[in-house]
């Protein structure tokens, strides 16, 4: 058996811990008075559950350095697998959103699995491919009911006993579900594993000379990467109490691109902040006559030109970032 040397930590300055805890602290408790002070519920749902998808997506992008087109296949069909396991099966929802992030997972095997050994454009364009591939499958399937969609999901009961119906409730629950998945992204990049990713990202050939199966570890980063997305996907079925093609559509990977792109890539938070400023776009334009995918675009060319490292990467880069010890690799 050969033992892989391990791979030392970059000498990169530190996140002053009670500054740290502090802005997570304001920010938790931000979200939890957020529908006190006015916010509409339905909305910050919709941000929650899209922000978890963009984070999701970030650990592959960001922190792996794989460019996928096809998560929508994993955010839809978490949303479809969940939808049916509430809808017919009649689970609670924690077991319903479980098995649609088992099912994502199941789909991140295989999709990763053929495109893995790809790099560049090609893995992009393979994952793109066999995204498209499984929304035709939802398209023609009885399973999905097609253009109509799996309309009717119930919230159900939380553990039987607690009652998500009252939006108020089910905004605690997503919250949860939230703080959850950005808690097991947190501790996946922190951990050596995501420091091997991380090698992986920055010198391939390298990480491959000191013995590690490249492969296995991209693999495992997708199929975590998909069951956070399922995550994602689960709980929007069970807020929106429906599943459409549209959670399935190229158009979702595109938007979740855009939401990390504008945030910052390789940042834990700067995916929250990129799902934040989209989501508001939509909502806000939504009953204008102004063609929101306009907006999308110009925020996204100027992202492009005048942020390249997004929004939260060019203030961790600035002079004010270096200062309170924030570090864009983190």
């Amino acid at each position: 058996m050969t033992i892989s040397p391990p791979l030392e930590a970059p000498e990169t300055p530190g996140v002053n811990p009670v500054l740290k805890i502090g802005l997570l602290g304001l920010g938790l408790l931000g979200l939890i008075a957020a529908p006190y002070l006015g916010a509409y519920p339905i909305f910050l749902m919709k941000f929650l559950c899209f922000a978890l998808f963009a984070c999701a997506f970030n650990l592959l992008l960001g922190y792996t350095g794989l460019l996928s087109f096809g998560h929508a296949a994993f955010f839809g069909g978490a949303a479809y697998f969940t939808g049916h396991a509430a809808k017919e099966w009649g689970l609670t929802p924690e077991l319903a959103i479980l098995v649609g992030a088992a099912g994502a997972a199941g789909l991140g095997l295989i999709i990763g699995f053929l495109a893995i050994r790809r790099q560049g454009i090609y893995f992009a364009m393979i994952t793109l491919a066999l995204s498209q591939m499984f929304y035709f499958i939802c398209l023609r399937s009885p399973f999905t009911k097609g253009e109509d969609g799996l309309q009717g999901v119930p919230r159900g009961k939380l553990f039987g006993v607690f009652d998500l119906a009252p939006s108020l409730n089910m905004y605690y629950f997503v919250l949860a579900v939230f703080v959850l998945g950005l808690l097991i992204i947190w501790r996946f990049v922190n951990s050596p594993f995501g420091m091997i990713l991380r090698a992986i990202r920055e010198n391939e050939p390298r990480a491959v000379s000191l013995g590690y199966d490249v492969a296995r570890y991209k693999l495992i980063a997708f199929v975590m990467s998909a069951a956070l997305t399922g995550l994602a996907g689960g709980v929007k079925a069970l807020v929106f109490q429906f599943a459409t093609l549209t959670d399935v559509t190229w158009q979702m990977s595109g938007e979740v691109i855009l939401m990390t792109l504008l945030g910052g890539i390789g940042t834990l938070i700067g995916p929250i902040l990129g799902a934040g400023v989209v989501v508001t776009l939509q909502n806000y334009f939504a009953t204008s006559q102004f063609p929101v995918t306009i907006i999308t675009g110009a925020v996204f060319m100027i992202c492009v030109l005048l942020f390249r490292r997004g929004i939260v990467g060019e203030f961790y880069a600035s002079r004010l970032g270096a200062r309170l010890g924030f570090d864009l690799r983190r």
